[in-house]
């Protein structure tokens, strides 16, 4: 696992909203919830874990995913099928469609993806398998 992503810590201003909007994806991709406190949750995909936390060290100002810093977390997402289910479900749970008079070839004609943000700003992309990799 050397050079593999062992764990990402977001710093959210809004908790339950980041739960609300994290949590139901993250548990569609197939992560589980690890941990639960006060300021924060956690979760886990293999040897890889995710934190939301709104602990008093967060600072005030919000997230602005075009300053310097984080822009997106792009995720594999399964088939275009998945992706669509997704997109399909995720304006339930706090996301928006992004880009949707060019979705889901946002990314460029060779690239099925959906690009969601949440009311806080935050971007992830959910990336479709090339088909040719689905075989």
């Amino acid at each position: 696992m050397r050079g593999g992503l062992h764990h990402l810590e977001i710093w959210v201003a809004d908790l339950d909203g980041a739960v609300r909007s994290f949590g139901w994806l993250l548990a569609e991709l197939g992560w589980a919830q690890e941990g639960s406190w006060p300021v924060g949750r956690s979760w886990r995909y293999g040897e890889t874990y995710l934190v939301l936390e709104a602990g008093p060290d967060v600072a005030d100002g919000g997230h602005e995913r075009l300053r310097p810093g984080l822009n997106h977390l792009a995720f594999h997402a399964g088939s275009r099928d998945e992706v669509d289910r997704l997109v399909a479900g995720c304006g339930d749970h706090g996301w928006r469609l992004m880009f949707p008079d060019r979705h889901p070839y946002a990314g460029g004609p060779q690239h099925y993806a959906a690009y969601l943000e949440d009311e806080s700003g935050f971007e992830v992309e959910l990336v479709a398998e090339d088909p040719a990799e689905q075989r």
